[in-house]
Protein backbone atom coordinates (compact mmCIF):
# COMPACT_ATOMS: atom_id res chain seq x y z
CA UNK A 1 0.00 0.00 0.00
CA UNK A 2 1.07 3.69 -0.33
CA UNK A 3 2.50 5.52 2.37
CA UNK A 4 -0.06 8.14 4.19
CA UNK A 5 1.22 11.61 4.31
CA UNK A 6 2.36 11.10 7.51
CA UNK A 7 4.84 8.32 7.32
CA UNK A 8 5.96 9.73 4.01
CA UNK A 9 7.01 12.92 5.99
CA UNK A 10 8.66 10.60 8.55
CA UNK A 11 10.72 8.91 6.51
CA UNK A 12 11.73 12.11 4.82
CA UNK A 13 13.21 13.72 8.49
CA UNK A 14 14.79 10.58 9.22
CA UNK A 15 16.37 10.44 5.91
CA UNK A 16 19.92 11.53 5.43
CA UNK A 17 18.97 12.34 1.75
CA UNK A 18 17.61 15.70 2.38
CA UNK A 19 19.16 18.53 3.79
CA UNK A 20 16.01 20.41 3.56
CA UNK A 21 14.07 18.88 6.52
CA UNK A 22 15.01 17.58 9.93
CA UNK A 23 13.97 17.39 13.42
CA UNK A 24 14.28 19.96 15.89
CA UNK A 25 13.51 20.76 19.51
CA UNK A 26 14.83 17.00 20.49
CA UNK A 27 12.83 15.50 18.41
CA UNK A 28 9.30 17.24 19.01
CA UNK A 29 8.68 19.22 15.89
CA UNK A 30 9.81 19.53 11.97
CA UNK A 31 11.97 21.74 10.65
CA UNK A 32 11.44 22.86 6.96
CA UNK A 33 13.95 24.95 5.59
CA UNK A 34 11.48 26.84 2.76
CA UNK A 35 13.65 27.37 0.01
CA UNK A 36 15.83 24.64 0.36
CA UNK A 37 12.64 22.27 0.25
CA UNK A 38 10.76 23.71 -2.40
CA UNK A 39 13.82 22.60 -4.36
CA UNK A 40 15.16 19.12 -3.00
CA UNK A 41 11.60 18.36 -2.63
CA UNK A 42 8.62 19.78 -4.52
CA UNK A 43 11.25 20.57 -7.72
CA UNK A 44 11.28 16.31 -7.70
CA UNK A 45 9.91 14.96 -11.24
CA UNK A 46 8.66 11.38 -12.20
CA UNK A 47 9.51 8.38 -10.23
CA UNK A 48 11.88 10.16 -7.77
CA UNK A 49 9.09 12.27 -6.65
CA UNK A 50 8.36 12.40 -2.55
CA UNK A 51 4.72 13.88 -2.66
CA UNK A 52 2.17 14.05 -5.56
CA UNK A 53 2.81 17.79 -4.82
CA UNK A 54 4.63 20.18 -6.36
CA UNK A 55 3.84 24.00 -4.69
CA UNK A 56 5.23 24.92 -0.74
CA UNK A 57 1.23 26.12 -0.38
CA UNK A 58 -0.16 22.47 -0.87
CA UNK A 59 2.15 20.88 0.72
CA UNK A 60 1.47 23.10 3.86
CA UNK A 61 -2.26 22.70 3.29
CA UNK A 62 -1.64 18.87 4.17
CA UNK A 63 0.76 19.81 6.99
CA UNK A 64 -2.69 21.66 8.27
CA UNK A 65 -4.86 19.05 7.71
CA UNK A 66 -2.99 16.45 9.23
CA UNK A 67 -3.23 18.44 12.76
CA UNK A 68 0.53 20.00 12.65
CA UNK A 69 0.54 23.68 13.92
CA UNK A 70 3.02 25.93 13.07
CA UNK A 71 5.49 27.46 15.64
CA UNK A 72 7.11 30.44 15.97
CA UNK A 73 10.88 31.39 15.25
CA UNK A 74 11.40 32.15 18.80
CA UNK A 75 9.22 29.22 20.38
CA UNK A 76 12.49 27.38 21.45
CA UNK A 77 16.30 26.99 20.61
CA UNK A 78 17.24 23.85 19.39
CA UNK A 79 18.67 21.87 21.81
CA UNK A 80 21.95 20.68 20.10
CA UNK A 81 24.84 22.51 18.70
CA UNK A 82 24.61 21.10 15.65
CA UNK A 83 21.43 21.20 15.11
CA UNK A 84 21.46 25.38 16.27
CA UNK A 85 23.96 26.15 14.53
CA UNK A 86 22.53 24.50 10.85
CA UNK A 87 19.24 26.27 11.72
CA UNK A 88 21.55 29.36 12.03
CA UNK A 89 23.17 28.96 9.04
CA UNK A 90 20.03 28.10 6.96
CA UNK A 91 18.66 31.46 9.00
CA UNK A 92 21.38 33.54 7.92
CA UNK A 93 21.14 32.16 4.24
CA UNK A 94 17.51 34.53 4.25
CA UNK A 95 16.03 30.80 4.15
CA UNK A 96 12.71 30.88 6.05
CA UNK A 97 13.01 28.12 8.50
CA UNK A 98 9.38 26.37 9.29
CA UNK A 99 8.95 24.74 12.52
CA UNK A 100 5.98 22.52 12.62
CA UNK A 101 4.54 20.69 15.68
CA UNK A 102 2.09 17.77 16.12
CA UNK A 103 1.70 15.24 19.09
CA UNK A 104 1.66 12.63 17.19
CA UNK A 105 4.67 12.92 15.17
CA UNK A 106 7.95 12.80 18.15
CA UNK A 107 11.28 10.95 17.59
CA UNK A 108 10.99 9.51 20.81
CA UNK A 109 7.11 8.08 20.41
CA UNK A 110 7.43 6.71 16.49
CA UNK A 111 4.14 4.31 17.56
CA UNK A 112 2.38 7.95 17.87
CA UNK A 113 2.41 8.43 14.37
CA UNK A 114 -0.74 5.76 13.70
CA UNK A 115 -3.15 8.37 15.44
CA UNK A 116 -1.81 11.05 12.81
CA UNK A 117 -4.94 11.06 11.09
CA UNK A 118 -6.38 13.35 8.34
CA UNK A 119 -8.96 15.81 9.92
Amino acid sequence: TALRFPQKLWKMVESDQFQSIWWSAGGKCVAINEGLFNEEVLGRRGPERVFGLNSMKSFLRQMNLYGFTKLRRDFQRSASLPEFLAEEAAASAHSQILYYYNPSFNINHPHLLETCKRR
